[in-house]
């Protein structure tokens, strides 16, 4: 750490971003011979090291908390001179975006949303490889609090895996019925809130209950017998967001793919506690957040999408 001055008038103290991936800062390459010096790259630059001196660009490591491999200079600068390596990015990660008439449309991608359904019954076919390897890929450009992204993602292949974890999850579920029960309640309602504990009592302690009895008939009702399934989960130092909004990029993937997917929301907060189970899967010891999503071709055609509404927008003008 070290003071530096930002202006003739603040001094801050600096010290570069660390993640549980990467720590310093990133290395950053103009080539002044093409630039141009239209300061687009020091308009949208995050971590402060880019600005403008004599009409060029300059580099100062030292500013705020100095290049933190955000990529947006490089993703702006007209003149493709601009180039940005460490903390998880490189060359190769640059690319070419083609032209705006090509890209997909507030229409298109609209239609794709309102198609989307939480999909619970699968039909016996497995997902193809291609088609994970591209859920992931475009799960990964989900935006992050702090690049490069702290979000692991746990794939399970086939029903035989996906079958075996769910029962895995559901057998320590069970064990944690107690927790729900209406002394233990009452014991957490000033620590947790009355609207945790009503949830509790009418969704967490019902489905504990309705899990078990599915297991003993030999149903999956917890990730519903599916094909695929990922579970997402950031670390200690990802933003608690970052998990959720890549597993909202996949499910969207999936859809644009002719795949169903159903975010199983009761799973990560049950498996966190579970070092049986963290060790088992190579889930990390301190998963403070998570999300499984499951995946497949859905058994049946949904013909009609169904119009949702926020429980209330407000406008402040």
């Amino acid at each position: 750490m070290q003071n530096i001055r930002v202006s003739n008038f603040v001094e801050v103290k600096r010290m570069s971003i660390k993640t549980s991936r990467v720590q310093g800062t990133a290395h950053v390459t103009i080539e002044h011979d093409r630039c141009i010096g239209c300061g687009r790259c020091v308009q949208v630059c995050c971590g402060a090291p880019l600005y403008m001196e004599d009409g060029k660009v300059q580099v100062d490591q030292t500013r705020l908390f100095g290049c933190i491999a955000c990529g947006q200079c490089v993703a702006v600068c007209p003149q493709d001179c601009i180039l940005v390596t460490g903390r998880d990015l490189s060359s190769q990660d640059k690319l070419d975006l083609g032209q705006p008439e090509n890209r997909s449309s507030y229409e298109h991608l609209y239609s794709l949303m309102l198609g989307r359904r939480s999909i619970r019954r699968f039909s016996n076919r497995d997902v193809e490889q291609i088609i994970i390897d591209k859920i992931l890929d475009a799960a990964a450009t989900a935006p992050m609090g702090i690049p490069p992204s702290d979000v692991e993602v746990l794939v399970l292949e086939g029903r035989k895996k996906v079958r075996e974890f769910s029962d895995d999850a559901a057998q320590f579920i069970q064990k944690c019925k107690w927790f729900f029960s209406p002394p233990m309640l009452m014991l957490q309602r000033p620590f947790v809130g009355k609207e945790a504990c009503e949830l509790s009592k009418s969704f967490v302690k019902p489905m504990i209950s309705f899990l078990a009895e599915g297991r003993e008939r030999g149903e999956d009702w917890l990730m519903y017998d599916a094909p695929l399934a990922m579970l997402f989960q950031g670390s200690s130092y990802a933003d608690p967001a970052d998990s959720y909004i890549a597993a909202t990029y996949a499910m969207l993937a999936a859809q644009s793919l002719g795949l169903g997917s159903c975010m199983i929301g009761s799973i990560a907060p049950f498996i966190k506690q579970s070092r049986a189970i963290k060790e088992k899967y190579g889930i990390s010891s301190k998963m403070p957040h998570g999300l499984v999503v499951v995946f497949g071709y859905s058994e049946i055609e949904y013909r009609r999408g169904i119009k949702r509404r926020f429980a209330k927008v407000s406008f402040c003008r």
